[in-house]
């Protein structure tokens, strides 16, 4: 075999080798890619899918009155929503007629406070829902400063 025969040889097992290689490392880093993406995707779909309330979760429900309620009117149906198992925070305004309470879900409904409200108090009231285009225009709540913001996000790390 001549001289140029066995470099040519020799150059293409190089080149083979080169070539074996490259697969593998590819096929080593197409592998890890799935993977990770394949864990990526369960992450997301575990973090983002809906959990029922817990013990720390808090919902707030609204009560429209249909009479017209006095201070007086008000502390009482205050009192009385305090008193009742699972509300916290109770908030009246008698200008309006509208009580904002908030309450734990694992302890009690906000359908089953207001109608017992409704036969405490035996006044025309009901539970306001927002419609469907309000609950898409979200909360308004959530219209904070940066800084409410960033003290909120604080108060949650720590």
């Amino acid at each position: 075999m001549s001289a140029h025969a066995q470099d040519l040889t020799l150059i293409n097992q190089d080149l083979f080798m080169i070539t074996k290689k490259l697969k593998q490392i590819l096929l080593w880093a197409g592998g890890i890619s799935a993977c990770l993406v394949v864990v990526l995707a369960v992450h997301i779909y575990m973090v983002t899918r809906p959990k029922p309330p817990g013990a720390n979760t808090r919902i707030m429900a609204r009560i429209d009155i249909k009479k017209d309620i006095s201070q007086e009117d008000a502390d009482k149906i205050s009192a009385w929503l305090y008193q009742q198992k699972g509300v916290d925070r109770v908030m009246i305004n008698p200008a309006t007629d509208i009580v904002v309470f908030t309450f734990f879900p694992v302890k009690t409904t906000a359908g089953s406070i207001i109608s017992n409200f409704q036969t405490a108090f035996h006044y025309p009231a009901q539970r306001y829902v927002p419609s469907e285009e309000e609950m898409m225009s979200g909360c308004p709540a959530m219209a904070q400063s940066f800084t409410a913001k960033l003290s909120g996000v604080f108060k949650h790390i720590f």
